[in-house]
């Protein structure tokens, strides 16, 4: 077989072109070429067939193609015919190709091969290895597939790559006085990309050395205008140098001049520093595409101290896993059921375990503690988790399926052929785990459970492993580990009492010696003799063994709380998790910051609380059952009143962070007072705002939910409100929706109208981003309905604003302009300045869609003016962008970049970050008309940090963009 991808796409066995078959057949075929025999996923294959909005039948129509592919590809055997097959790999599939059967990989060979010859001083046969690479080339990349499909980074990639060697072939050739060599070649690039400036200025180079210097000066006239005409700018540093050195007789890089004779030869005129560049770029390695990057997970906690015994456990486990891939089993998932009750060391061993083996899973590890033995409103869902994985997978929020069955099958499309470790906490059965079960590659995923998973072990063929306490001789080894030798060898009578009492459990020995360790003068004995006098029990973790009953010991530690830590404990599992603050336990408990600071410390020295170096707090599962079971029997009234001054701090400090990092933009909610002497979070400073709301993000959608299943609606619907801003602005759409019906829900069960405004408002724009069309448009007429019966005006121009960006989303600007004429009366009307000046901005920003710059930045510049009176830093950084935009449409880049570059230094000063990366990109595209690549790829890197951190969903279209950059 023999493949061309440098060109038409053709496809040979013997002497026999092949008809490669319909369009999206020969599209497959062309993706997996250009792969150069890596595997393509399933995906990205139908992300590149069909884009945004596959047919439901997407993956069958693959499968249709490949068959054909398949059938094509390996001939008719009765006529003797051979071929290459496609290979499939659960759900990704590989086309194997060598230098011998694709151009485009012989294509890397003979480049490879000319850097080597350079590297070694030899330029001449560099040249000629690279004429026989260009030579391979007959027209764009893969001719013949859609438009659609050739337009991908991975073809454009190709076509980059191209070009780069062009390029460098052309200044070994003038170096190696071989100009005439490349003359041709070159030609034909430069008239493809007319407007690559680095190409024509070789051109210019090579048609003076070769004896054309009118063609030269000639070319270089042609080029100026085509820049002038075209982008409105004047030659780059390259062309003008190359047309300068044409004048004065010279050509570079690597000229020779003569200022004797015709033909006699001087010593070369070398850029000492252009010629060190070349050099350094020949002697790298190949040029490939830039791949999307593969993440590899790291999530595995830190193993803490303490762990001991479990030998046989852990060698039974170590059976399983091959120390290197392969060896001597076929891939496969392994699975490794750890079971057994609460308290057991279930969570150590595996993390023990998976510490110990993690070297074997170069491509990562997972981690999630699925929480299924706690109350049911914190249990993490299948669907929850599978996101985590996701995302820590890379795998961008906008790209993250809704469903938990696609979400489950992206998710072993990108395990596929991976050799990963998963650790699967705290699951409460086969089916809490089952969608997180990889399809099929050589990993090793590690399940535990209070339950035993018997139909993972007969469906999945997972080795079942039941752990029981630990023996005699390794509880008193932890008992040692922790007390020290003497102190236990002293009292073995004791020690072994201790050691019964605790049912030889890791968690209730850590917990009793614990508290022997803060008493270095009691004897064991009495030690002993007090947790005998309790009854060792707790109802949600019974077992037929009362000796493997540990409410005793959790009681005992509590007994030995001072009371107003013992009253701070039975407090805290009103908060809804995963962790807290100092000042959000003393805004539950109604007590002054330092004196919770004091009490939160000595729970964590009994072991009921887990403290980070953070200063945040956070409850073992265990322990946080017990706690909620001595609350439950408390005081209902005292419950609702903690939960209720919770509450109020939480929305409040989220509305005083929120108004901090954009006070123009928050509108005016009456909120639910909070409770007296509730005392707020103390914001102060935007990075300080920031900083809260990251850290405090996961609380505060927990508390959505907790709110709606108590009796503070008002509080639901007003927190998702405060939220909604930030949580557009850093791409969080799934979140964003996701507590916005529930605050909807709550409204309409409550008939609180106001709150079903702002909430319909909110699921609009966010429908709106993911182009939810339909639903945008319901929720936006839902939401002016209400703003309207209600007479909230401030309410009704945000959402003609809404829908003029959903008009505009859509291409109907003249839609979009009607809305905003709507938005801008009711803002006078209420005497809204800032709501006016982003309304002129928005204008301005439609116009320029629709072409008309000139009113555009008439439009932006009157906004910059009021914004900039009215304070409003972050309305005037958005019109500067706007009106760079502006420019930009008509050419003016130069200004287009001090305009975009003063929004920049604005939402720097105001620490916004995802829409400094907005307008990097516009710095970026700015930097790129004007030919100044290497600008505008370090321009796109910022911005691309910038979402990547903040997990922006709009990281990944910028990260392809670079793709099919240069270097």
């Amino acid at each position: 077989m023999r493949f061309e991808l440098l060109g038409p796409l053709r496809a040979w066995r013997d002497s026999n072109e092949l008809e490669l078959g319909p369009p999206k057949q020969r599209a497959l075929l062309a993706l997996l070429l250009v792969r150069a025999g890596r595997p393509v996923d399933m995906p990205e294959i139908v992300d590149a067939l069909w884009g945004e909005q596959p047919p439901k039948s997407a993956t069958n129509v693959v499968h249709r193609h490949v068959g054909g592919l398949r059938k094509t590809l390996a001939g008719d055997p009765p006529n003797g015919g051979t071929g290459s097959e496609i290979l499939r790999s659960s759900t990704t599939y590989r086309l194997p190709v060598d230098a011998s059967s694709l151009d485009l990989l012989r294509f890397r060979e003979l480049t490879a091969n000319a850097r080597q010859a350079y590297a070694g001083g030899a330029p001449e046969a560099a040249v000629e290895l690279l004429v026989q690479a260009l030579a391979l080339r007959s027209g764009q990349v893969a001719t013949g597939i859609p438009a659609e499909v050739q337009a991908l980074p991975a073809f454009a990639a190709v076509d980059r790559e191209y070009l780069d060697a062009v390029t460098t072939a052309a200044d070994i050739a003038l170096e190696a006085d071989a100009a005439g060599r490349l003359r041709i070649p070159l030609q034909q690039a430069a008239e493809q990309n007319p407007l690559e400036e680095e190409l024509q200025a070789r051109l210019i180079s090579v048609l003076a050395r070769t004896g054309r210097r009118a063609e030269a000066l000639e070319l270089y006239r042609q080029v100026r205008r085509r820049l002038a005409d075209q982008l409105g700018i004047d030659p780059g540093p390259a062309l003008r140098q190359a047309h300068a050195q044409v004048l004065r007789g010279r050509t570079s890089p690597g000229a020779r001049t003569s200022a004797r004779a015709p033909g006699a030869r001087t010593g070369p005129l070398v850029d000492s520093a252009r010629r060190d560049r070349l050099r350094v770029s020949m002697s790298a390695p190949a040029a490939q595409p830039t791949p999307v990057p593969v993440v590899r997970p790291h999530q595995l906690p830190a193993l803490t101290g303490g762990f001991t015994g479990r030998q046989p456990e852990i060698d039974s486990v170590l059976a399983l896993v091959p120390d290197v891939p392969g060896a001597g089993r076929p891939a496969s998932v392994v699975i490794s059921a750890i079971s057994g009750m609460a308290g057991v060391g279930k969570t150590s061993l595996a993390l023990h375990l998976a510490h110990r083996i993690a070297h074997r899973y170069p491509d990562g590890q997972l981690y999630v503690d699925l929480r299924g033995f706690a109350p049911a409103d914190l249990v993490s869902t299948a669907g929850e988790a599978l996101r985590s994985f996701l995302h820590a997978l890379g795998v961008p929020a906008r790209r993250v399926p809704v469903g938990v069955d696609e979400q489950t099958a992206l998710y072993r499309s990108l395990l596929a052929e991976r050799r990963i470790l998963i650790v699967l906490d705290n699951a409460r059965s086969p089916q809490h785990v089952r969608p997180l079960l990889p399809g099929g590659s050589d990993s090793l995923v590690i399940v535990t459970s209070r339950s035993f998973l018997q139909s993972l072990v007969a469906t999945e063929g997972a080795h079942p492993l039941v752990l029981g306490p630990l023996s005699a001789d390794e509880a008193r080894e932890a008992l040692v580990r922790r007390l020290g030798g003497r102190r236990v060898m002293d009292e073995p009578e004791a020690t072994d009492t201790i050691i019964r009492l605790c049912g030889s459990l890791p968690l209730a020995l850590a917990v009793v010696a614990a508290r022997a360790a803060t008493r270095p003068g009691l004897p064991l004995a009495s030690v002993a003799a007090e947790l005998g006098g309790r009854r060792i029990n707790l109802d949600a973790l019974t077992d037929a063994d009362p000796r493997t009953d540990i409410r005793s010991v959790f009681s005992w530690s509590c007994d030995n709380l001072s009371a107003e830590a013992a009253q701070l404990f039975r407090l805290l599992p009103v908060h809804p998790g995963p962790s807290f603050s100092v000042l959000a336990a003393a805004n539950l408990a109604g007590l002054p910051v330092g004196k919770t600071g004091e009490l939160l410390a000595e729970l964590v020295r009994a072991h009921l609380l887990n403290g980070t170096a953070t200063h945040r707090y956070g409850f073992h599962d265990l322990v946080h059952a017990y706690a909620d079971e001595l609350s439950r029997g408390d005081d209902a009234t005292a419950r609702h009143a903690a939960r209720r001054r919770m509450a109020g701090f939480y929305l409040h400090s989220a509305r005083s962070a929120a108004t901090t990092l954009d006070p123009h933009r928050i509108e005016h909610i009456d909120l639910a007072p909070p409770q007296p002497g509730t005392t707020l979070e103390p914001i102060g400073q935007r990075e300080r705002a920031a900083a809260w709301l990251d850290t405090e993000l996961p609380v505060l959608l927990l508390l959505v939910e907790q709110t709606a299943c108590g009796d503070l609606p008002l509080h639901t619907w007003q927190l998702a409100q405060t939220l909604d801003l930030y949580l557009d602005r850093r791409g969080r759409r799934q979140d964003q929706l996701g507590i916005q019906r529930i605050a909807l829900d709550v409204a309409e069960r409550t008939g609180d109208r106001l709150g079903q405004a702002h909430a319909h408002c909110a699921l609009g724009l966010g429908h709106a981003r993911l182009a939810g069309e339909e639903e945008a448009q319901l929720h936006l007429r839902r939401a002016l309905a209400l703003f309207t019966e209600l007479g909230e005006d401030d309410g009704r121009a945000r959402t003609h604003r809404l829908l003029a960006f959903r008009a505009n989303a859509g291409d109907d600007h003249d839609l979009a302009l009607h809305h905003y004429q709507q938005a801008l009366a009711l803002y006078r009307s209420t005497r809204h300045l800032s709501g006016q000046a982003s309304v002129f901005n928005e204008t301005g920003r439609t116009y320029s869609l629709l072409g008309r710059h000139d009113l555009s930045l008439l439009l932006c510049r009157r906004a910059i003016t009021m914004h900039h009176r009215i304070g409003d830093m972050n309305g005037e950084a958005a019109a500067w962008d706007s009106l760079g935009f502006a420019q930009h449409g008509l050419g003016r880049f130069s200004d287009a970049l001090d305009s975009f570059r003063r929004a920049l230094h604005t939402y720097e000063s105001v620490n916004d970050l995802s829409l400094q990366a907005g307008t990097l990109i516009h710095i970026g595209d700015a930097l790129d008309a004007q030919g100044n690549g290497s600008g505008a790829a370090e321009a796109w890197e910022r911005a691309l940090t910038i979402l990547t951190r903040l997990g922006h969903p709009d990281a990944e279209q910028l990260r392809d963009k670079l793709c099919g950059r240069p270097g």
